[in-house]
């Protein structure tokens, strides 16, 4: 007898070692409020755009855009030896780009952004990349999104293997976690 799949577990999904990276524009809610929306849709579309370039340069894959943020997987649906090592420069590399973006929108608009950026590395379940289903999931990815949440602007957190799987090469600190900001209230 014949077992179906679970639910949302496909024949093409296969279980892979990536480095998610996620990265949103800080201050985003200000910078909406203080800029009539086109030229807000402007501002993110050259973010979207930078983001879009050094993702790619570094052979990662973007997965979603949702709002301000980006996740961007490496080592899916390719997998990539060098894949948190990769990631951590892309998010180096962003970090310049977005100077030169900013040089321009100071001078248009006499606004800049920054990023918030969380790297981390581990197993997921990856879709079939050829049925145009290459969502990757797993706990990697909510760590990596709870690492961009706890970045200041201008930072990038990286999870403990991401660390030692790029230790040598790339100098990174500890760092103590730090207690979530409160939410004002309601």
């Amino acid at each position: 007898m014949a077992c179906a799949a679970p639910l949302g577990v496909g024949r093409g999904d296969e279980r892979k070692p990536v480095t998610v990276l996620f990265t949103d524009v800080a201050g985003s809610t200000a910078l909406a409020e203080r800029l009539q929306p086109e030229a807000v849709r402007r501002v993110m579309l050259r973010y979207f755009d930078a983001v879009a370039r050094v993702i790619a340069r570094h052979g990662g894959t973007i997965e979603k855009f949702i709002g301000d943020a980006v996740m961007a997987v490496f080592g899916a649906p390719i997998a990539l030896e060098d894949h948190a090592l990769r990631a951590v420069r892309a998010a180096q590399e962003l970090e310049a780009a977005l100077g030169e973006v900013n040089d321009d929108l100071r001078t248009r608009w006499g606004v800049q952004i920054a990023v918030r950026t969380g790297i981390n590395s581990g197993e997921v379940v990856a879709g079939d990349a050829a049925a145009g289903q290459a969502l990757v999931t797993g706990d990697a990815v909510n760590v990596a999104a709870r690492l961009q949440q706890a970045a200041a602007p201008g930072e990038t957190l990286i999870g403990d293997l991401t660390r030692r799987l790029v230790a040598g090469t790339v100098e990174a600190e500890p760092l103590e976690l730090r207690p979530p900001e409160a939410s004002p209230a309601a």
